[in-house]
This record gives structure tokens, sequence and C-alpha cells, in this order.
């Protein structure tokens, strides 16, 4: 994650999206592996350790009728989250951050707003107050996870064109989980697939979602209303279930479902090979050096992609 850029974490239910935000949220214990934020390994494991590392990472909840405190006003809410991350505020300038967080997030006049419960908020109001008590600790990095999914249509694009400008006005990095790939294209800089807990393609957006080389992704893009894209690109029709992440299939982790798989590919875990233009992808069919692997081209999937018949769609 860079400052003042967007990277959509993109997977379906299940994939494990939202345990990796929580596991940079320092919410869940690791087994293996660091966090690091500036290049310097986290450990937030004391209290203080843990707050000073909550002033530079925030996070914002899916459901925002369960991340708000229904016994509790927006003011409370909000001069809260201000007092925990500046004791010194008081008095006057404690109202003028209030006011100031709610107008940054389009609640306005803020008067309307400050003293009303959750219940006598929509949806779309309760998530805006909920990115303003992420806000008041004056973060570097926002993690987004799945922020639109229980919204109305109607409102996910003014929450997702608020978020950029967020970006944009205080330089945020932003991590977006979505299992929507097509919000993905629209909002984020870059795009990373995930599928039973590994990632099998990252890239910039327009790349991912207008070419994708995984057949995961293939599958995906396909899914997804995308009145823009030129072609019909896919891998097929995906066969079986999404497996376990407890006990899941050897090798890559995909392979009971793609068309493409081979037996290298039920033995062996792919490696992210680079498939230019800054793109990654974990398919052995991308690796020419390795025997009995079918090189994949974009041309290969088009043909399939036009075997498939219309109803499978």
């Amino acid at each position: 994650l860079r400052r003042g850029t967007v990277v959509a974490l993109v997977g379906e239910s299940g994939s494990g999206k939202s345990t990796v935000a929580r596991l940079l949220a320092q919410l869940l214990p690791h087994t293996g592996g660091t966090v690091r934020l500036q290049g310097q390994v986290v450990d937030a494991r004391g209290r203080r350790q843990f707050r000073a590392y909550c002033r530079r990472v925030q996070m914002i909840f899916q459901d925002p009728f369960a991340s708000l405190n229904p016994i509790h006003t927006v003011r409370y809410t909000l001069t809260r989250a201000l007092r925990i991350h500046h004791r010194r505020l008081r008095g006057a300038d404690l109202e003028r951050s209030l006011t100031e967080l709610l107008e940054r997030v389009q609640l306005q006049p803020a008067s309307r707003y400050v003293d009303k419960f959750p219940h006598e908020l929509s949806g779309g109001q309760r998530q805006r107050v909920a990115i303003a008590r992420a806000l008041a600790a004056e973060p570097e990095v926002l993690l987004a996870d799945e922020p639109i999914s229980m919204l109305d249509v109607s409102i996910r694009l003014g929450i997702l064109n608020l978020l950029r400008e967020l970006r944009d006005d205080l330089h945020l990095a932003i991590l977006y989980i979505t299992h929507d790939i097509a919000s993905a294209r629209y909002f984020a800089d870059r795009t990373v697939v995930m599928y039973a807990g590994r990632i099998v393609e990252t890239g910039d957006s327009e790349s991912v979602t207008q070419d994708p080389r995984h057949p995961y992704t293939q599958l995906l893009v396909r899914s997804a209303p995308d009145p823009d894209q030129l072609s019909p690109l896919g891998a097929g029709e995906a066969r079986g279930e999404a497996p376990s992440l407890v006990t899941p299939p050897p090798g890559c982790r995909f392979n009971p479902r793609c068309p493409y798989a081979t037996e290298l590919c039920r033995t062996q875990v792919p490696p992210l090979i680079d498939v230019g233009t800054g793109r990654e992808t974990a398919c052995w069919i991308y690796s020419p050096d390795t025997p009995g692997a079918p090189v994949l081209t974009t041309a290969t999937a088009s043909a399939t992609a036009s075997a498939t018949p219309e109803g499978d769609r």
C-alpha cells in the first residue's frame, strides 16, 4: 500500500479478504509473516503500541448498522474518538473538530446530525459517520472492508466518490476489500485477486479487469456485469465450489475447478509469475519453462470464451 493510492483486494466470500484486513488492523493475532508500516516491523501487542498503531491505521467495517453503538449519538461517537486520539482537545476546539469531521464526510450542516442516534440515520449516513470516526485519528491508512456492500445501489457511488476525495485530500493509502471486481476497476489504482487464502493475480486495475490472465480472474470478470468489457474473455465454466481453507487441496488451490489444470497444478503451488507491464499471476500455464504446462494466451482465452454457450454466462 502506498499513500495516495487505492489497492483493491478482490475475491469471493470466504477467500480470506476480511481476515487480511483484520490482521493488518492488528485485531487478530498472526501465526506467521510480518506487518510493516513505513518499512518498520509492527509490534502492537501492548496497549500503548496498539493505540499508537491505530492512530496511523484505521478500519471501516462492512456493516454500518452494527459498527455504531445504537445507544450513542453521533456526537458521543465522534467526540470519544477525538478524545482518544487527541487528548488535549477540549471545549470549543473539540466542537470545531467534530463539525469539521462531519463536513469532511459531507454530512452538513453538522448541526442536523450531531445529536441523532444511529437508528435515525440511513445506511449511507451511518457509513459516513463510521468513516468520520476513522478519520478522527488522522490516519495514514484506511482499511475499507466491503464498505458499500450493505448499502443501497443508489448511494454506493457516493461513498466510493467520498473515499476517493479523502484519498486525494488527505493523501491516504486505502485498501478496498470487495467481491465486486467491476467496482475495483472504477475505484482502485491496483487490484489484487485472492482465491482460497492465496493471491492469484496482481496488476493495475484496468489491465486486470479488462485483460485478466488467471483463470479465476477471468471467471470473476465474466460474472460481473460490465458494459465496457470489450471482449468475452473467460476460462469456461468452473466446476464445483471453493475449497475449505481448513483442508485446502494440494498444489494450486483453484485446480479442482480450473478447465486448464494439469498434473503439475495438482501437485505444486505456482509462484507469482511476471506476465509483463507490472502484472503477476500465480498460474503454471504462464510458465514457458515448465514442462507440460500449456502456455495460455489471450487468443486461447478468447477462443475458450467463444466456445462457451451463452446460457452459461
